[in-house]
């Protein structure tokens, strides 16, 4: 099984996150998730993140530090997650019909996220509660 390697920016305004929904026709359709996409082949996940992000937001990022990285099997693929910390320089504005929501962190828990994000969504609901 090849692993497909994801790049995800995690976006954080005052105490609000930056999501977005998964639109139908994809793997985990109507699934939430912190933007970003696939890498292409020697791409980097900075280099990934800035033209994911403009693809579908159409907003430039500057990208930051890496805060967390998993992998997960699904039944038809496994997927290695990069989340990286990154700032907006503009306004985001969805391209691709999806959903797009800022959210405070304790709201993370109460939204449908694809598994791979369980322990990510962990660790950022945790910093909420001052852990």
């Amino acid at each position: 099984m090849t692993t497909i390697v994801v790049a995800a920016a995690v976006i954080e305004r005052a105490d609000e996150l930056l999501i977005t929904r998964r639109p139908q026709g994809v793997h985990l359709e109507g699934f939430w998730e912190f933007p970003g996409g696939k890498c292409e082949p020697g791409e980097t996940l900075a280099a990934c993140l800035v033209r994911e992000i403009r693809e579908e937001l159409d907003v430039e990022v500057r990208v930051g530090e890496e805060i967390f990285t998993t992998t997960h099997t699904y039944a038809e693929r496994r997927v290695r997650l990069h989340f990286l910390r990154c700032d907006l320089l503009g306004e985001p504005k969805p391209q691709i019909g999806q959903d797009m929501r800022w959210v405070q962190r304790h709201e993370l828990g109460e939204l449908a996220f694809p598994p791979a994000d369980a322990e990510l969504i962990q660790l950022l609901m945790g910093r909420a509660r001052g852990k």
